[in-house]
C-alpha cells in the first residue's frame, strides 16, 4: 500500500480511537492520583474502617478497599488505583487478581444508575427488566464473594500484614508506618504539597500506560474493520437448542452480543408471546456469554493490556471471562429450572 493510501486508511481509525484513549487516560490518571492523595492525607485508614470487612477476610492490604470503593464511581479509576498499588509493590500478582475479582460487584453498581435503571428497564418493562438486572447483580455479587473466598483460601494474612507494616512503596506511596497514623502525612506536609506530590507521581505512570493503550486500541480497531467478528455468534445455536430456548432467541443473541440496548429492544415485543420473562432473561444472558468474544477483543484486550501490559493483562482477562461464564451458566440453570 502506498503511503498516501495507508494514511487514508489509518487516519479515520486514529480519529475514532483518540477520544476513547483520552477518556480512559483521564480516568486512569484520576485513579492513580487519588491513590497517592488518599495515602498522602491518611484517607486509606479512614476508608479501611468500612472496607476492611471486605478486604481483611480476603487477606488483602487495607488500602485495596480504597480502590474497591472508587470502582463504584468509576471502574477505570478503580483499576488505575489497583495498577498503581501493584506497580508500587503494595500488591503482588495473586493479590491483584483477587482484588480485580472483588471489584466486580462494585463496578456493576454504577451501571444500575447510568444504564440499567434509566435505559434498559424502561425498554424491557418492569418485570423482565428487574429480573434481568437482578440476575446480573447476583452474578456480579457471586463473583465478588468468590474473590473473597479465594483470598481467604489462597493468600496469607501474614504477608499482607508484613507489607502493611514495613514495605516502602515505589513511585512515592508511603510506607505503612507513616500511613498507620492518619495525621502523620498531613502534619509533615501541607495539603498543597501533598496534592502536588501526588500529581508528580501520577505523570510517570500515565507516560507508561497511555502509549501502550493507544497502540493496542489502533491495532484492534484495524482488525475489527478487516475481520468478520459476527461469525462468533454461530456458537450460540447449539447452546439455545441445549437449553430449550425458542428459535427466535438466535437473532436476539446476535443483536445482543453487539449492542445490549438494541438486543433489549429486539426481544421486548416478544415477551409474553414467544418468550416468557425467564426465557427472555436467559436469552439475554446467553447473548452476554457470546458477546465476551467480541467485547474481549474490542474493549477488554486494549484496556487491560494498556493498564497491566500483555502478560498480566491476559491473566486478568482469563480470570474475568472464566468467572463470568461460570456464574452466568449457574444463573441460566436457575432461570430455566422447572418451577
Amino acid at each position: 500500500m502506498q503511503p498516501a493510501g495507508l494514511a487514508d486508511a489509518v487516519w479515520p481509525i486514529l480519529v475514532e480511537v483518540a477520544p476513547r484513549v483520552a477518556r480512559i487516560a483521564v480516568f486512569i490518571g484520576v485513579g492513580v492520583f487519588l491513590a497517592n492523595v488518599a495515602v498522602g492525607f491518611g484517607l486509606v485508614e479512614r476508608i479501611a474502617t468500612v472496607s476492611k470487612y471486605l478486604t481483611r477476610p480476603a487477606n488483602l492490604p487495607d488500602e485495596v478497599g480504597t480502590a474497591i470503593v472508587t470502582t463504584a464511581a468509576s471502574t477505570t479509576a478503580g483499576y488505575g488505583m489497583l495498577a498503581d498499588f501493584r506497580e508500587s509493590g503494595r500488591l503482588n500478582d495473586a493479590e491483584t487478581l483477587i482484588a480485580v475479582t472483588m471489584n466486580t460487584f462494585f463496578g456493576f453498581v454504577q451501571h444500575i444508575f447510568t444504564f440499567y435503571a434509566p435505559v434498559l428497564i424502561p425498554i424491557l418493562g418492569l418485570e423482565v427488566g428487574l429480573l434481568y438486572v437482578g440476575a446480573r447483580a447476583a452474578i456480579a455479587l457471586g463473583i465478588t464473594v468468590a474473590g473473597v473466598f479465594a483470598g481467604a483460601a489462597l493468600l496469607s494474612r501474614g504477608s499482607a500484614s508484613d507489607r502493611d507494616e514495613t514495605a516502602a512503596v515505589d513511585g512515592g506511596i508511603e510506607t505503612a508506618d507513616s500511613a498507620s497514623d492518619p495525621t502523620t502525612a498531613a502534619d509533615d506536609e501541607s495539603p498543597a504539597a501533598i496534592v502536588r506530590t501526588a500529581a508528580e507521581k501520577t505523570w510517570p505512570k500515565l507516560k507508561r500506560i497511555v502509549p501502550r493503550l493507544a497502540v493496542v486500541y489502533v491495532l484492534v480497531t484495524l482488525l475489527v474493520r478487516t475481520q468478520d467478528l459476527q461469525a462468533v455468534t454461530g456458537v450460540a445455536e447449539p447452546l439455545t437448542a441445549l437449553l430449550g430456548l425458542p428459535g427466535a432467541s438466535l437473532p436476539v443473541i446476535a443483536v445482543f452480543a453487539f449492542d445490549t440496548t438494541a438486543g433489549a429492544a429486539t426481544i421486548a415485543p416478544m415477551v409474553g408471546g414467544v418468550f416468557t420473562p425467564r426465557t427472555a432473561v436467559a436469552t439475554m444472558l446467553l447473548g452476554g456469554i457470546v458477546s465476551f468474544a467480541v467485547s474481549t477483543f474490542k474493549r477488554s484486550i486494549p484496556f487491560q493490556y494498556g493498564i497491566w501490559g500483555p502478560k498480566f493483562g491476559s491473566k486478568v482477562i482469563a480470570v474475568n471471562t472464566a468467572l463470568k461464564v461460570v456464574f452466568i451458566a449457574a444463573a441460566l440453570v436457575v432461570l430455566l429450572a422447572p418451577v
